[in-house]
């Protein structure tokens, strides 16, 4: 049985631009208030990751696990590798209270996108 009810509207989805935008990674910070969350395993995370974002994979999160200081009582725009994580990362969130949307495509359509994206030590990184 899936844990999500069919008769309720899920989070919002965004582009990954529209993702940038929120979170201060697109050419202008207008509007960027919003903490990139990533919801990735700690090898995804650790192979490349967008500069600033906040880590809590989905098995933590869906644990129990609190959101860490610098994505408490913020928008949350939530990443996942390809969006499937991160829809259900922000479906927890939102019921848990938290204003969170998930990113379409994910830190694949990111990186394609040409936005930055570092690996563990903050040097170039790749998309696993």
């Amino acid at each position: 049985m899936s844990i999500f009810r069919r008769d309720r509207v899920g989070p919002g989805r965004v582009s990954v631009g529209e993702a940038a935008r929120r979170t201060g990674h697109a050419d202008t910070r207008d509007g960027a208030d919003a903490v990139l969350l990533d919801v990735r395993e700690p090898h995804e995370w650790q192979a490349g990751h967008a500069p600033r974002a906040v880590h809590l994979p989905l098995s933590a999160l869906a644990a129990g696990a609190g959101l860490a200081a610098p994505a408490q009582a913020r928008p949350l725009v939530v990443i996942c590798r390809s969006g499937n994580r991160s829809r259900q990362a922000a479906e927890l969130l939102l019921a848990r209270g938290a204003d969170a949307v998930d990113v379409v495509g994910g830190m694949r359509d990111w990186s394609a996108a040409g936005l930055p994206v570092v690996d563990a030590r903050g040097q170039d990184g790749t998309v696993a």
